[in-house]
């Protein structure tokens, strides 16, 4: 299955792509499995809050999501908190998801798990992390995991601890042992304060059939009524869910129309109804030369089918290949396989800038996420900014439903004070998030310019030849919609082999009049991917074309 949020159909020169390129996103879980990582006084009482922290290895290229695993179990569970509801499509089509709220009388903590790639080995994950300033006794909730009949559930369980003195304590963490690498699942423990919380209506366009839609809950208000909590049906494991189904109490969704056929949708102007927030300028971002490549997207990955990460070796050849063509920037996406130290090292070697990103792939959109915290560690600890051209917090992290728009402006801000980096900073989102009052309302003042990724190749009505067109015509958007501050195109190409998506046809001399339209429309201000194309991708989506995104060749790189 693919995963995505919301989104509406688009059209060239000025419509939103939306998710339509949803498809290419997430790769990294793929990839992670294929990197072969070896993945004094008297005690008083206290409570403490719930923070795991574990050391492991993260990261992710764009692009790819490849299908769940079967499940072994199914666990339902009845939920009275506000976790991003997931429904399923089965065809394609435009579908609606009526508002949904809930209201919470009391503070609720439920254990909310999730999963991480972990190399073969004995690894401790999970569990309470507190530090403590003198001896004491704490009281601790804890999320574990208890298994019946082949059943797992994951539970919360209380435990009282003694330090024996001042420290940092992590209690009851949880051992496990793999042979190989693999995908384990970490319990946690979530807490949601009383109020109200509402899923706003969700109108998306599909465009393959069994896509899993994740509609996440904004802010709650806070709840001065008590009021009898609405009771929702959601699953706690993977699950393969009933196509259409929609929350309990709903009517299923109904398609409208195919998407493969062709539709004529009356194309938007670049002013739109989303309100321009006000703020201060922001930092003007890096560009090229007009007519010319700007950057290209690099993940310091294999290409074969088995994956891994490459040597020191290949990356500084990579590297020195994308400088000779004349490329002046390159756009990573996490910190995993020695981005930093590698990449980083070629970089500075052949006078290339480095895009920076921070990747947030789980709902956990704060520090506090141990994939984060890490991600920002080596940043901070690395700290080479002569080379950082700018600083990208989450990729579509909005649109796939692991931030509110509210906590990824709270992570862009404690980004912003964790690392001593003064250059631009802003977030990759499709058009159509960016259009979003609440989520420009929220973002806008804290990024300094409007990052997006749109991808003509997933509009059915545009052709190879019209690619920079369409790619111009949604920069011209962005670039309205925080005042005083410029849009870039974070992600946008077109795929060398695959299958047809109305008149947007895949294939090398499409590929090839699709970069040049593109460079030539927006090249000195559009990040194009990708430098390489890599067969560890899902090669049977709809389009087929995952694997063949490469346009080095296109760009004259020899590699």
């Amino acid at each position: 299955m693919k995963a995505t949020v919301a989104t509406v159909a688009a059209l060239a020169a000025g419509a939103s792509a939306g998710s339509l390129h949803h498809r290419h996103n997430h790769g990294a879980a793929h990839a992670l499995a294929k990197k072969g990582y070896p993945t004094e006084g008297y005690p008083t009482e206290e409570t403490c809050g719930a923070t795991t922290v574990y050391s492991t290895y993260y990261g992710k290229p764009t692009l790819v999501f490849p299908p769940a695993p079967a499940p072994t179990t199914v666990t339902t569970t009845e939920v009275v908190v506000p976790t991003p509801i997931p429904q399923t499509c089965s065809t394609t089509g435009v579908y609606t998801f009526p508002a949904t709220t809930i209201t919470l009388t009391t503070d609720t903590t439920i254990p909310v798990p999730y999963t991480t790639s972990v190399p073969a080995g004995t690894h401790t994950i999970g569990g309470v992390t507190t530090v403590v300033t003198t001896a004491t006794t704490i009281v601790c909730p804890y999320a574990t995991v208890s298994t019946s009949e082949g059943v797992t559930t994951s539970v919360i369980e209380s435990t009282t601890y003694v330090c024996p003195s001042a420290g940092t304590y992590t209690i009851a963490p949880t051992t496990t042992t793999v042979t190989e690498g693999t995908t384990v699942t970490v319990p946690t423990v979530t807490s949601y304060p009383a109020g109200t919380y509402t899923q706003p209506e969700v109108v998306t366009t599909i465009y393959e059939t069994s896509t899993v839609i994740y509609c996440p809950f904004v802010i709650p208000t806070p709840s001065s009524v008590e009021a009898v909590p609405t009771t929702h049906v959601a699953e706690t494991t993977p699950v393969v869910v009933v196509p259409t189904y929609v929350a309990e109490n709903t009517p299923p969704p109904k398609p409208t129309y195919v998407a493969t056929t062709a539709v004529v949708v009356p194309k938007p102007k670049p002013t739109h109804s989303t309100p321009k927030p006000g703020h201060s300028p922001g930092k003007t971002p890096g560009q090229g030369v007009p007519g010319k490549p700007w950057a290209v997207t690099y993940t310091p990955y294999e290409t074969s089918a088995n994956g891994g990460c490459k040597s020191q070796d290949q990356v500084n050849k990579d590297i020195a290949a994308i400088a000779a063509a004349g490329v002046t920037t390159i756009r990573t996406y996490s910190t995993d396989c020695s981005t930093l130290e590698f990449v980083g090292g070629a970089c500075a070697a052949h006078g290339i800038k480095l895009i920076l990103g921070i990747y947030v792939d789980e709902p956990g959109c704060n520090a506090h996420n141990p994939s984060v915290t890490e991600q920002i560690s080596a940043i901070k600890a690395w700290g080479k900014w002569d080379i950082v051209a700018l600083i990208a917090v989450g990729n579509e992290a909005v649109l796939h439903g692991y931030c509110t728009p509210s906590e990824l402006a709270g992570l862009i801000s404690t980004t912003k004070q964790q690392l001593s980096y003064t250059g631009p900073y802003t977030t990759a989102e499709t058009v159509n998030i960016w259009q979003q009052q609440e989520f420009a309302g929220l973002i806008c003042p804290v990024v300094d310019f409007v990052g997006a990724n749109a991808h003509a190749f997933f509009n059915t009505e545009t052709t190879a030849d019209q690619a920079g067109q369409f790619v111009k015509g949604q920069l011209d958007i962005i670039s309205s919609i925080c005042a005083g501050k410029e849009g870039r195109i974070m992600e946008t190409g077109w795929p060398a082999a695959g299958q047809a998506l109305g008149q947007a046809v895949p294939g090398l001399s499409q590929q090839a009049a699709a970069i040049k339209s593109i460079v030539k429309e927006v090249g000195d201000k559009a990040v194009l991917f990708s430098l390489t194309s890599d067969a560890w991708k899902d090669g049977n989506t709809q389009c087929q074309c995952e694997q063949h995104w490469g346009c080095a060749s296109v760009l004259g790189i020899n590699i």
